[in-house]
Parts: C-alpha cells; structure tokens; sequence
C-alpha cells in the first residue's frame, strides 16, 4: 500500500512506538541488513567488488549487517570513523586493479543535527568523484532529510534505500542531486501503517488529527490492476477513445499516442489529425481509425474520453480547431485529457464540473499555465500541484518522481522511470495510455488510481527497457506499456 511521506519527527514517533510494542532495535537493523543486501546483490553480479563506508550510528549498524548476505561478491567494509583515514583507505582500495563496482554510502543517517566540517567535507568530496555508482543508505550522508539540503556537503548518491517510508526532505527539489533514485526499504519490522501508529499518538498528545499531504506509490497499489476482462465482453465494453493529435512537422505525436493507447486496449481508437499529416498517420496505424479534421468537428458518437493536444503546434492548426476544444473543456459531459499545445489553450478556462478534466504538464508547460492565471511559477512542485488541483483538475505533473493529485484526497509520488523519458514522443505516450485506460468503464470508477496506474506503468516500462538495452526510443516505449515484468 502507498506510503505517507514523512517528517523525521513522525518517523521518530513511529521507531519509539514500535520499540515500546517490544520491537528490538537489533531485529529491524538485521533486517534492514538483508534488504540492503538484497538491493546490492540485484545491483551486482558474483565476483563484483563493494566497499562499503560504515559509520559510528545504526546506519553504519544497518550497512555492516548486510556483511553476512553478500554471498559471492567481494565486499568489504570501511569503519569511516576517522573521516582521513577513510579517505586514504578509499583511495588505496581505488587504486587496486580490480576496482568496486558500487560503494555503500552508510556513514551518517537522518539523525545528522550538525554542520560538516572540512575532514568530512574532504572525505565526501573524494567519495562522490571516485566515478563509481553510490548507494546511500537510508539518506546520502550530509544531507538534512527534513530540509532536502546538504549540511555543507553531502554524498551524491546514484540511488538511495531509505528505510520505513520517505522522509519528506529526500523529495524536496534541492535534494533530487544528492538522492539520486529514491527507494524504500519497506517491511524492516517496524509496526505497519505508520500513518495510523503516528496518528494515534498525536490523537492521544495533542487531540488534532494528522494530515499526510504527500503519500509515495507502491507496487501493491496496483495488485488487482488491470482489472478482469468478462468473458461476454466485446469491443464495445471498453469504450472509444478519441484522439485529436498531430500537425505538419508534428505528426508523429499522434501515432505515438494512438499506439501507447491501443496497449492500454480500449475497444476502439478513433485519431483526428491535420489534413496536411492524415497520410503519414494513417499510413503507421493499422487498428486505429484516422480521419482529417474539418468544420464542424463533431466527436464518433460513441466516444468515451478525449484526448487533445499531442502535436498540434504546427502552423495551420486552426483557430476553430482551438475554439472548438475550449468549448468542449468548459462543456463537454465526457472525460478530457488535455496534453502539450492544449495546455496553453486551456490555462484561462474553468473546466465542465460534471465531468472528468486530467492535464499532464510538464515543467515548462505547468509555469505558462500558472503565469497565464498570473500566479507565481516559482513555486515548488506540491504547490504547483495543488495550484492546478485547486480548479477541479486532476494532474499529473511530470518529470522526476511525477506527482499525481486531484481535486480530492492527497497527492502521490511516482517511484519509477529515469532520465531516458526526457526524449521527445514520451509525454505523447504517456497521455495515449491514460485516455485508453479511461476510455474503459472498469477504470473510471477511481480516476486517481487510474492516473497514477498509468504514470507508474510508463516508468516501469522505461525502467525494463533501461535495464535491457543501452539505447531505447519513446516508439519502443509505446510499444512496451502494459507488457510482463522481464
């Protein structure tokens, strides 16, 4: 189940709660030994070097309790008690023939409350210019996991395997240099549903309830997803997508959000393009229905959700084309997704309160809808979030560790994807594969729960593909989504 981020005063409360419920400190720091373990054995392969920098404090505990389940790598660890030494060992151990293939970052945890001071500063500065991948134990040491910012320095980590749940200064902006990817280490033997455990003793201190605005998504979330097809089912039960996409010079936008629908398997796909681009986009689809646009536009008659925007800057987009999806955005009794040059249409405009509204901005694209409504575009990304969610919006704000919110209930953290997504078509895909899951009456029941099944599955797909390939394109994306983990 999903995690609430969490401050490191409620992950205080919840470790003292599950000491006081007979827990032993000693149980969960072996545990988390064979989760950290476990992760480095994933990470490498037999034979493989791993240093790992243990500390004086329970995360140098946790990094030494992961000794014993190595198996057949060669690990070794570094008491990084005196910061000089360990950068004259580190440096003696890198200048070896055979050098590690990862270092274990486990010299100070969450509980740091003071400034670096140059020794560390020297010793981290040589970790984190070694070249080789970092693996930090429950926060990168320096960092300040409440604030998100280094306390004078701290370890540039290339993942992070925090412990429990999130700290909410792992996800702040600042912090996203020194994380890396953010991990959680879940199932350590603390007492589960922190969110209740940390409730309850605020309840009985205090007397006021506590508010989680930001929870990280889990892979169970989504154990009963997709849901069962019936076996009397035919296409007309999965509803029909439409999509109003591509431009000269932009075409293939719509191909990519046709294809990346059609994995999610709605009934039926109906794409309207730019009649300068109707040859190349009908040539490329072979289940889709693909027809020019022209005035006046009306919708096939049975479709279910609409999705506009995917390449529709080019120059002959018309200004009734524009009009026309305004007017559906303020009144249209069908669910709408709205993407790319859309956004910029739609950012003055109070969507249809009866119907479901989804936009997936992206960085650029979410500040020139806030300027446009004159708010600052500044803001850090839950602000931004709950800019947009505030006019009855369902977002999801893309890009490192997207976030998912909607007019109601508290926003979501994407834990997959990484840097490969930052190429042009997979925004196009993304959009595609939520309206083909909306397009479906299973899937619109809880919208939020869909949107985020949608993101997770995007970055899941680009995360298998990462790891399968060197290089990898937002076609193979599309044609990934939905497919069985490798």
């Amino acid at each position: 189940m999903a995690l609430p981020v969490l401050t490191l005063e409620q992950m205080r409360a919840w470790e003292d709660a599950t000491w006081a419920a007979g827990v032993r400190e000693a149980d969960v720091i072996a545990r988390v030994g064979e989760r950290l373990a476990a992760r480095l054995r994933e990470l490498t392969q037999p034979g493989d070097r791993i240093v790992l920098l243990a500390g004086r404090g329970h995360n140098g505990d946790d990094t030494r309790a992961a000794l014993a389940h190595l198996g057949e790598r060669d690990a070794k660890i570094v008491n990084a008690f005196i910061p000089r030494q360990v950068v004259t060992d580190l440096r003696l151990l890198l200048a070896r023939d055979s050098k590690p293939g990862w270092i274990v970052d486990g010299m100070f945890g969450v509980g740091l409350n003071r400034e670096i001071d140059p020794a560390w500063q020297e010793l981290f500065a040589a970790v984190n210019e070694c070249g080789l991948p970092i693996l930090a134990v429950d926060t990168p040491s320096g960092l300040d996991a409440d604030t998100g910012l280094p306390r004078g320095a701290a370890i540039r980590a290339t993942i992070t395997l925090t412990i429990g749940a999130p700290k909410r200064g792992l996800l702040a902006e600042s912090a996203m240099e020194y994380v890396g990817r953010l991990e959680v280490a879940t199932g350590v033997g603390l007492l589960p549903y922190p969110e209740t455990v940390i409730g309850e003793k605020q309840r009985r201190q205090t007397g006021t309830a506590v508010d989680f605005p930001l929870w990280w998504t889990e892979t169970s979330d989504f154990s009963a997803l997709p849901p069962a097809r019936p076996v009397v089912a035919h296409k007309g039960s999965f509803g029909h997508v439409t999509i109003i996409a591509g431009s000269l010079g932009y075409h293939g936008a719509a191909v990519l959000a046709a294809r990346a629908a059609g994995r999610a398997r709605p009934g039926l796909i109906t794409v309207i393009t730019s009649p300068e681009t109707y040859g190349p986009v009908a040539s490329q689809l072979a289940a889709p229905m693909v027809r020019p646009w022209r005035q006046p536009l009306e919708l096939p008659a049975k479709t279910t959700v609409l999705l506009v925007g995917p390449g529709l800057a080019g120059p002959e987009v018309p200004d009734w084309l524009r009009a026309q999806v305004v007017a559906w955005w303020r009144e249209l009794s069908l669910p709408m997704v709205a993407d790319a040059s859309a956004l910029d249409w739609l950012a003055t405009e109070t969507p249809c309160a009866q119907a479901l509204r989804i936009i997936t901005p992206h960085p650029g694209e979410a500040a020139r809808w806030l300027a446009k409504r004159g708010l600052p575009t500044d803001l850090k990304r839950p602000e931004m979030l709950a800019a947009f969610t505030g006019q009855g919006i369902w977002t999801v704000l893309k890009g490192h560790q997207t976030l998912v919110g909607g007019p109601t209930g508290p926003a979501h953290v994407n834990p997959t994807g990484n840097p490969g997504l930052a190429q042009g078509g997979s925004g196009d895909a993304l959009g595609g594969y939520l309206a083909g899951l909306l397009a479906q009456p299973a899937w619109t029941g809880d919208p939020g729960r869909t949107a985020r099944f949608a993101v997770w599955e995007h970055g899941r797909t680009a995360d298998r593909l990462e790891t399968a390939r060197q290089n990898w394109s937002a076609e193979d994306l599309a044609a990934g989504l939905g497919g069985p983990d490798e």
